[in-house]
């Protein structure tokens, strides 16, 4: 597991990334639920007193580790904004596919942490560093929705607030249903497909997006906060489908 994991950068990890990082991958193979702090301290090799020193409870861990992945989701769209010959159709299915791929491969880690993004939703952990760093992220996608619309390639009839706003709720309804009420199938593909949906109506005619291959949005290794996605596993799948 740790082989898939990234890791911030190069070098030793600082205490608190290591607990980070065993949370991440005692979590990622069993779920939120059974993991103890005693297991995460031991796996990090530190005292279980230093994992409370860096993190009072179990929920200021997962709240932490939910923002690493917002943070993780805010590079992906700034790999998106760095690129300016792909059309934003385009660059939206790609968002999609990779979310797809690295939740497909971390099932259980990702079923917590998607319903502490639920709780953010509906308004229950507002204010926190989770709940930064997902508006955060919403603020770049509208970014990428107002210049795709400003370059012709999606709708002007609607506002880009509006329209990320139903990218965001599109991609987390379809990931909540596999996650919670129906794991049959590939994500990826359910992913793949709800960009479709989105699409259809708002992207331009004139821009042959079916035609384009789908754009590597991950980020260089050592850019990447430590965060559960398959990097080397997605990057094997992206040269074979090449």
């Amino acid at each position: 597991m740790a082989e898939i994991l990234p890791r911030r950068g190069p070098g030793p990890l600082s205490q608190r990334e290591r607990v980070l990082d065993a949370a991440r991958s005692l979590f990622a193979s069993r779920g939120f639920e059974t993991v103890t702090m005693a297991e995460i301290a031991n796996l990090a090799g530190v005292a279980r007193a230093t994992v409370f020193n860096h993190f009072g409870s179990k929920g200021a861990l997962v709240e932490a580790i939910t923002e690493g992945v917002f943070a993780f989701y805010a590079l992906l769209l700034d790999s998106a904004l760095a690129n300016t010959h792909t059309s934003t159709p385009t660059l939206v299915r790609a968002l999609f596919d990779t979310m797809g791929f690295g939740i497909e491969q971390f099932h259980g880690f990702y079923r917590g942490v998607f319903r502490e993004i639920m709780k953010i939703q509906v308004g229950l952990a507002e204010g926190g560093a989770a709940a930064k760093a997902r508006e955060h992220a919403l603020a770049k996608l509208e970014r990428l929705v107002a210049r795709g619309q400003e370059r012709g390639d999606l709708s002007r009839d609607f506002a880009a607030s509006d329209l990320s706003v139903a990218i965001d709720s599109l991609a987390n309804g379809t990931i909540n249903h596999w996650l919670y009420e129906d794991t049959s199938g590939s994500l990826r593909d359910r992913m793949r497909r709800a960009a479709d949906v989105f699409l259809g109506p708002v992207a331009s005619l004139v821009v042959p997006t079916q035609a384009e291959s789908l754009p590597d949005l991950l980020p260089p290794a050592n850019a990447q906060p430590m965060a559960p996605v398959a990097i080397r596993l997605q990057r094997a799948r992206n040269r074979r489908r090449k």
